[in-house]
């Protein structure tokens, strides 16, 4: 097998330049596939000034990026509420669209968007990339190896305060379409699927623990946040595997005894897997067997160091290719259907089962760079 360059780059629009645009622009310098072309935000001075910092030669309104056919994926970057809003006029412009979670605010908006991008024939993909990392790529490659047996039983715990000592427009945590499940689950949940498969039935509980709130971070230092959605939650999820495990998602706790460099453990029938935050891309890998007296490092099954934009670098190369991406909307709706599910038991007392059917993406490659074809 030979490999070429990429010279065909794909041409790449970003509509919110909020803080976490700086990671996408600064990471996308390391795939050559991706070619940044404009940014937007309904505040063109936050547009301008990440244009300037990035070198990035347009700054347009959101009208003028979606009408430019030059552009052919736009990044959605807006805050939760508008992920599907902004996503459907996307695609109602005839472009491709990869977007931060969560895919949207409810099963309804998630459907609304695979509808209208099969309607058209376009691709949609969606954050969390982080699965794409040597951590949970590592982590899958023992599991799918049988290295602990057949997997019994998980926890995933993201167990914290929240975010209003530190993020300085914290609010949006607290309404609808945020909280630690729409927040965080995102990250644990993906992974979780990637590690283990699809899902045969779920519950949850969830309360609203800490009802107001007050800022510590500037600029809004002392202003008061009134929780309008449930900033703790605990899910029990069976896996179609036999794998039944435990998810807690919680802006309500304080000094949680998890490591939270490990916070997802696998239990399996001859050995136990830790394996790192699925909020980040690396992290060490530790294995024990039956029989080992101590824990073992795994060494990274493919490359390290990869950031936020993999995933969009990832479709990019499978727009050029013709294979499947592997942030797909499939992947991000059938997060997206756990979570509400987990909400939905809370207030109803029943099990749920999922509305779609899961198929696991394919692992990552060993050291093939995006921004490189095979031939």
């Amino acid at each position: 097998m030979t490999s070429s360059l990429v010279t065909d780059r794909v041409r790449v629009g970003i509509i919110g330049c909020g803080a976490i645009s700086a990671n996408y622009l600064q990471n996308a310098r390391s795939f050559p596939i991706l070619d940044i072309r404009a940014l937007s935000d309904l505040n063109l001075d936050a547009a301008r000034s990440r244009a300037a910092e990035f070198g990035i030669p347009q700054v347009l309104s959101v009208e003028a990026l979606l009408a430019d056919p030059e552009i052919e994926l736009v990044l959605n970057l807006t805050v939760p509420k508008a992920h599907a809003p902004v996503a459907l006029r996307i695609l109602e412009a005839g472009k491709h669209t990869y977007h931060e979670k969560p895919f949207g605010l409810t099963r309804e908006e998630g459907r609304q968007i695979l509808d209208a991008a099969g309607s058209r024939g376009l691709r949609v993909g969606c954050a969390p990339d982080t699965v794409l990392g040597a951590g949970i790529q590592t982590a899958r490659r023992v599991v799918d190896e049988g290295r602990i047996g057949q997997p019994v039983a998980f926890t995933a715990f993201m167990m914290g305060r929240g975010p209003e000592g530190w993020h300085p427009n914290p609010e949006f945590y607290y309404e609808p379409g945020g909280g630690p499940m729409l927040d965080m689950g995102p990250y644990y949940l993906t992974a979780l699927l990637n590690l283990l498969g699809p899902v045969k039935r779920i519950s949850g509980m969830a309360s609203i623990a800490i009802p107001v709130r007050t800022i510590g971070s500037e600029p809004k230092r002392g202003k008061q946040i009134h929780v309008e959605t449930p900033d703790h939650v605990t899910g029990l999820l069976e896996f179609e595997s036999g794998c039944v495990g435990t998810i807690i998602t919680s802006f309500a706790t304080r000094f949680p005894q998890h490591d939270p460099k490990l916070p997802i453990t696998l239990h399996g029938t001859d050995g136990t897997l830790r394996v790192p935050d699925p909020n980040h891309f690396d992290g060490e890998v530790q294995l024990r067997r039956e029989g080992e007296e101590e824990w073992t490092v795994v060494p990274p099954t493919s490359p390290t160091g990869y950031g936020r934009s993999v995933g969009l670098a990832d479709m990019a190369e499978a727009l050029r290719s013709g294979r499947p991406h592997r942030c797909s909307a499939e992947q991000a709706f059938t997060v997206l259907d756990l979570m509400q599910g987990f909400l939905e038991s809370s207030e109803t007392g029943q099990t749920y089962s999922p509305v779609t059917r899961y198929d696991r993406p394919a692992p990552m490659p060993d050291g093939l760079p995006f921004g490189v074809l095979e031939s």
